[in-house]
C-alpha cells in the first residue's frame, strides 16, 4: 500500500478488534443458552488460537498486499489461491448486500417507521456505495473513523454486558443454571457453530497492512494477541448480559428476528427499568448503524487489495486489478463490490423468502468459511517447501501440535460451512435451506468458471513469455 507509515500498534490493536468486533452477532450467540460457554471456550483454543498464530507467522513472513490468495498460491499454486480469492471476495459483496438491508431494518425498527420499498432499496444503495467510495482511501487516511467504530463497539458491547449484571444483581438471572447438563453442549449449539467461527475471522486482513505499519514484524504478532483477548472477552460478556436477562425462549421464538436481536436486547433493558426509551434506543441504533459502516470499511481495505493483487497475478479479472491514480486503491475491486452489493439489494424485494437478512448474511457466511479452508494446509506446507523464509514470528509447537493447528480448524470449517445451510429458525424452512444450497452452488460455479479462464489466460501469458 503506498503512503506514509502512521498505522502504530494501538492503530492496529484497534483495527484487529473492529475488524472481528461483530456487534450484531452478540444475540444469535446469547441463544445457545448456557452451553454457549461450552462452545466459546471449545472454539477458543480449537480454532481462534491457532487461527491467531497462524495469522501472525504467515502475515510476517510474507508481507504484501496478496494476504490469504499469497499464502494459498505459494503453497498450492496460482489456481487453488484464486479459488480463495474469489470466495474471499465475493463474501464481502454478499456481506455487503446483508448489512445494506439490516440499514434500514434498524432505521424502521429504532425509530417506529416503515419506509417504502423503493426508498428503502435508495437509502441501501447510498450505504453501498459510501462503502465503496470510502475503501479507496488508505487505512492510515481511515484509522480515525475505524478507531471511533472500535470505542462505540466496545461501548455497545460491554454496556449489554452490564446492563445483563445489573439486570441478575437487581432482579435474578433469567435463564438460572438448574444442572450440569444446562452447561453441556446440545443440538441448537452445533448449528450456531458458524456464527461464533464467524466471530473470530479478520486476523489475517491485519497482515495486510503491514505496508503501512512502522515495525510490522513487532506490531502484526502484537496486535492479533492483544486484539484477539480484547475480542474474547466483550464477545462473551455481551454475550452474558443477554443471557443473564432475557429468557432462552424469547431469543429462540420464531417470532422474534435473531438478525435484529442486538437491538431487541437493548429495548428490552431500558423498556425494564423504565427509562426514556425511545432517546436511548434512537442514540443506541445510530452508534450501531456507525458499527456497520466502518465494519465494512474495515474489511474492504483488506479485501480489495487481496482481490487486487490476485488479478495482477492473472487469478482474477482484470477489472480487479484497476487502480486509482491518486493513491494506488484498488479501484476496480471498490467498484465490482458496489456493483454485486447493489443488484441484490435491487434484487431482494423480489425474493419469495422475504428474511433477507440471513439470506445474504448465510451466503456470506459459508463462502467467508471456504476461503479459510487451504490457509492452514498452506501454513505447514510452507513451513516444509520454504523453510529458509525469515520468520519474524514462528507458531510454537513441535510437528505434532503444527498438525494440531493445521487439521482441526480445517475439519471446524468444513463442518461449519454445511451446518450453515441449516437455517436455525425453529420451524423447519426447508425453502430457506433449499435457496442456501442453490446460492452456494452458484457462486462455486461462477468461481470456477472465473478460476478456469483466467488459468488459461496466465497459461497463455506465461508460454508467449517463453
Amino acid at each position: 500500500m503506498p503512503g506514509k507509515k502512521k498505522f502504530r500498534l494501538i492503530d492496529a490493536v484497534l483495527a484487529t478488534v473492529c475488524l472481528i468486533l461483530v456487534v450484531e452477532a452478540a444475540a444469535p450467540s446469547a441463544a445457545i443458552g448456557h452451553s454457549q460457554y461450552f462452545w466459546w471456550i471449545l472454539l477458543l483454543g480449537a480454532f481462534f488460537l491457532p487461527y491467531g498464530l497462524v495469522s501472525a507467522e504467515l502475515g510476517t513472513t510474507y508481507r504484501d498486499e496478496g494476504g490469504l490468495f499469497d499464502w494459498v498460491k505459494r503453497a498450492f499454486g496460482r489456481k487453488w489461491g484464486g479459488r480463495v480469492a474469489w470466495y474471499y471476495w465475493i463474501n464481502y459483496a454478499f456481506w455487503v448486500a446483508s448489512l445494506a438491508v439490516l440499514f434500514t431494518a434498524i432505521i424502521d425498527q429504532a425509530f417506529g417507521t416503515e419506509i417504502p420499498v423503493v426508498l428503502a432499496v435508495l437509502i441501501q444503495l447510498a450505504f453501498i456505495w459510501i462503502i465503496s467510495i470510502l475503501s479507496l482511501f488508505s487505512v492510515s487516511e481511515n484509522k480515525t473513523l475505524i478507531n471511533i467504530g472500535t470505542v462505540f463497539k466496545v461501548l455497545l458491547m460491554g454496556a449489554l454486558g452490564v446492563l445483563g449484571v445489573y439486570w441478575a444483581v437487581t432482579r435474578g438471572v433469567a435463564n438460572p443454571v438448574e444442572g450440569a447438563t444446562d452447561l453441556l453442549p446440545g443440538l441448537l449449539g452445533i448449528s450456531f457453530i458458524p456464527i461464533i467461527l464467524f466471530n473470530f475471522m479478520g486476523f489475517e486482513v491485519v497482515a495486510t497492512f503491514s505496508g503501512e505499519m512502522e515495525k510490522p514484524k513487532k506490531q502484526i504478532p502484537k496486535a492479533l494477541m492483544l486484539g484477539g483477548i480484547c475480542i474474547a472477552a466483550f464477545y462473551l460478556f455481551a454475550s452474558f448480559g443477554i443471557g443473564a436477562a432475557i429468557p432462552i425462549d424469547t431469543l429462540t421464538d420464531a417470532e422474534t428476528s435473531i438478525s435484529y436481536g442486538f437491538l431487541e436486547s437493548f429495548i428490552f433493558f431500558f423498556e425494564g427499568m423504565n427509562w426514556p426509551v425511545q432517546i436511548l434506543i434512537g442514540i443506541i441504533a445510530i452508534i450501531f448503524l456507525y458499527t456497520l459502516v466502518v465494519n465494512l470499511l474495515s474489511w474492504a481495505l483488506g479485501i480489495n487489495y487481496v482481490a487486487s493483487y490476485a488479478a495482477d497475478n492473472n487469478a482474477m479479472p482484470g477489472i480487479f486489478g484497476k487502480r486509482w491514480k491518486k493513491n494506488g486503491a484498488p479501484l476496480g475491486s471498490a467498484i465490482m463490490n458496489g456493483v454485486v452489493a447493489s443488484v441484490l439489494v435491487i434484487a431482494a424485494p423480489f425474493i419469495p423468502n422475504q428474511d433477507i437478512f440471513w439470506g445474504f448474511f448465510a451466503l456470506q457466511i459459508i463462502t467467508l468459511l471456504m476461503s479459510y479452508i487451504l490457509m492452514f494446509p498452506a501454513f505447514k506446507k510452507l513451513r516444509r517447501t520454504d523453510p529458509d523464509a525469515e520468520r519474524p514470528y514462528k507458531a510454537p509447537g513441535g510437528p505434532f501440535m503444527i498438525n494440531l493447528m493445521t487439521y482441526v480448524p480445517v475439519v471446524l470449517l468444513i463442518l461449519a460451512a454445511v451446518f450453515c445451510m441449516v437455517y436455525p429458525d425453529y420451524e423447519g424452512g426447508w425453502d430457506f435451506d433449499i435457496m442456501l444450497v442453490i446460492g452456494t452452488a452458484c457462486a462455486i460455479v461462477a468461481g470456477e468458471v472465473v478460476t478456469h479462464v483466467m488459468n488459461k489466460k496466465a497459461l497463455r501469458i506465461e508460454n508467449k513469455k517463453d
